[in-house]
């Protein structure tokens, strides 16, 4: 029996984020420069989509660029940016194929006006796809996020449209950049860093981490189903015991 027959397809996490970590490690083993394990990375994302998509993912978030990585050398910024152009360029007719609806979380105001150019009109020519919706994290932080809703949140309170003591958790999950999108259950991150680098920190409260040593660019879907295969063996309490879970299962 191979590992995706092993799956339980009635356990299948809604929502799976990634954090595809490890690009430039992987270029630098092959002598190449970080750009080209940007480049191969594409495949990985296309290999994840699929894996995703077969097993009945729902929602599938990529930390495709942080707010911190603008400070990165303004050469890899700019080819990351192109990059990003056109694989979305090149992507949407097999996106629209495969009933995937693209949607983008984060700063987007602060990207170039060419990538926001191809991004709302992938995101318009895909939006009535309802196999699976590929969210990507773009000039995203999670501290950013917060405190941009705790503004808009503020700005309620001082014109008088909202009571403080009736903000709520559903009412900062309102304000933030992934409002209308459930929780991850499960956060993948590649390359065997193991920390949350200010991704999704609001919405990953009771999130399952899997951490794997593989570089993003050598992930496929095998390792895909590996995670979920891991997820499945974990028990989800939520601050309960066991026995009040198995007592509430019959």
């Amino acid at each position: 029996m191979n590992l995706k027959e092993q799956i339980d397809p009635k356990r299948i996490p809604l929502h799976v984020a990634i954090i595809m970590d490890g690009n430039g490690r992987w270029a630098k083993q092959k002598g190449e420069s970080r750009i080209m394990g940007h480049i191969s990375g594409v495949e990985s994302v296309r290999e994840s989509l699929t894996a995703a998509t077969e097993l009945g993912v729902k929602h599938l978030t990529l930390y495709a660029f942080s707010t911190e990585n603008w400070n990165r050398p303004k050469e890899e910024v700019d080819a990351l940016m192109n990059l990003l152009v056109n694989t979305i360029a090149q992507e949407i007719a097999s996106l629209s194929e495969n009933g995937v609806r693209l949607k983008a979380i984060g700063d987007i105001d602060n990207l170039p006006e060419s990538c926001k150019a191809a991004l709302f009109k992938a995101i318009d020519q895909t939006s009535n796809n309802t196999t699976i919706e590929l969210i990507l994290a773009l000039s995203y932080s999670s501290r950013w996020e917060i405190v941009n809703a705790t503004r808009k949140i503020a700005e309620m309170v001082k014109k008088g449209t909202l009571d403080p003591a009736s903000i709520s958790e559903d009412t900062i999950h309102q304000h933030l950049t992934t409002k209308g999108i459930p929780d991850p259950e499960l956060l993948i991150r590649t390359s065997g860093e193991k920390r949350i680098s200010n991704f999704l920190l609001w919405q990953c409260a009771y999130t399952e981490f899997y951490f794997t040593k593989t570089l993003w660019p050598d992930f496929k879907k095998e390792h895909f189903y590996e995670a979920i295969a891991a997820y499945q063996q974990r028990e989800r309490r939520f601050g309960m015991v066991s026995e009040q879970l198995n007592s509430d299962a019959h």
